[in-house]
């Protein structure tokens, strides 16, 4: 059985303002081609698939093709709701998207009641697919927990609650089948990309490795935004996302998993690096130093620290020689004095203004320029 696995496509997020509509259309044609070209049985998506709980119309029209697209020639895709996701949305389409052999769970549930998925392949093998979409504390830990237990308490009701839901699901695996877990989590010896989102990736949203069974032919995972392997004996990961969804997945090289597994034997890895996605760089150094690398940054989204004084319009020239910039950051600091400077109120505006411009290492004669115009223009409506 030949297994692709991907998850947190964040469908719907922006680059300061930025639509990336287009980037996901091309990268998720590309887990297509990818699971055309590896005659994949099943595909896994373990959650995030869009990064809004209530999504545009567009989002779910570049969700919902992929997963048709994913879907045809007979393969069998699976898709769980991260904390991303609206659960109820996914849960409220899931028998229709079961009708084209997409199943799909927003909210954890029995294993008697859609929990463990059992599905054959075109090839006619099995595989029991133990589902475990995220799982929000505020599900486990009730207000008078809150009210009288420790943060510590609370910690460990969810990494226990959360072991009993898998142990309980993963009762149904069977010896000739392969068994699968897939889940949307934080598992403890996984590395944050830097893109997550930090309330969900806190201490009391960790799991540990032992979570999961050993007899587990592959651990499916998603929430964290790096491609990596969980220490562990078992055969647990994560694929990280398809695209760099923020500045702190920067570092992260996106790609798939393709999995190869059978009954009774120990599954094989691999990764397929994407390439359709639009990366993400910093950029540092003087204007000139700048300048040297416009031919090199292609169409990645950038984030530049300018490290000259700070002078007019600086900040513009920048951003007009380099359009896909998004933040742009002045990195020189002033030397500031051992004492505060004294300020004579007795002098004119014009010369605090030049003072303060001085002490901050301002070049100044265009901005001194500018205070006059506005100064003579306030007088001449003082005058009206």
């Amino acid at each position: 059985m030949r297994i692709l696995h991907t998850s947190d496509w964040h469908v719907g997020v922006t680059m300061r303002g930025r639509s990336r509509a287009d980037e996901h259309r091309q990268v998720l044609d590309e887990i297509v081609g990818i699971a055309d070209e590896q005659s994949a049985d099943l595909v896994i998506v373990a959650g995030d698939v869009f990064h809004h709980a209530a999504p545009g119309p567009e989002s779910e029209n570049i969700v919902y093709d992929a997963l048709l697209k994913l879907a045809h020639h007979d393969r069998q895709v699976v898709l769980i709701a991260g904390n991303h996701d609206n659960p109820r949305r996914i849960d409220a389409i899931r028998p229709l998207l079961g009708r084209v052999g997409i199943h799909a769970a927003g909210r954890p549930r029995r294993r008697d009641n859609g929990g463990m998925l059992e599905v054959e392949t075109r090839s006619g093998e099995r595989a029991c697919v133990a589902l475990v979409p995220f799982l929000s504390q505020r599900g486990i830990v009730k207000a008078d927990d809150l009210m009288t237990s420790e943060a510590a308490d609370h910690v460990q009701k969810y990494a226990d609650r959360f072991r009993r839901i898998v142990s309980h699901l993963c009762e149904a695996f069977e010896d000739d089948a392969v068994n699968l877990v897939v889940s949307h989590v934080a598992v403890v010896g996984g590395k944050m990309g830097g893109g997550e989102r930090d309330a969900h990736t806190v201490f009391e949203y960790f799991v540990t490795p032992q979570s999961f069974p050993t007899n587990a032919h592959y651990v499916a995972l998603g929430h964290l935004h790096g491609a990596q392997r969980v220490p562990s004996p078992g055969n647990i990961r994560y694929s990280g996302a398809p695209v760099q969804v923020d500045f702190g997945d920067d570092q992260n090289t996106p790609c798939v998993l393709l999995v190869e597994a059978e009954a009774g034997r120990p599954a094989r890895m691999g990764e397929i690096a994407l390439s359709s996605y639009r990366r993400l760089m910093r950029l540092k150094g003087t204007r000139e130093e700048l300048m040297a690398q416009r031919d090199s940054v292609g169409d990645s989204y950038l984030r530049i620290e300018v490290e000259e004084r700070p002078s007019p319009w600086l900040a513009d020239d920048i951003r007009e020689a380099f359009p896909n910039a998004v933040d742009v950051r002045i990195a020189h600091e002033a030397a500031q004095a051992d004492d505060k400077p004294q300020i004579d109120l007795g002098r004119s505006p014009r010369d605090l203004f030049g003072q303060y411009l001085d002490e901050h290492e301002i070049e100044g004669e265009e901005l001194l320029k500018l205070f006059d115009e506005l100064r003579e223009e306030e007088r001449e409506t003082d005058k009206t």
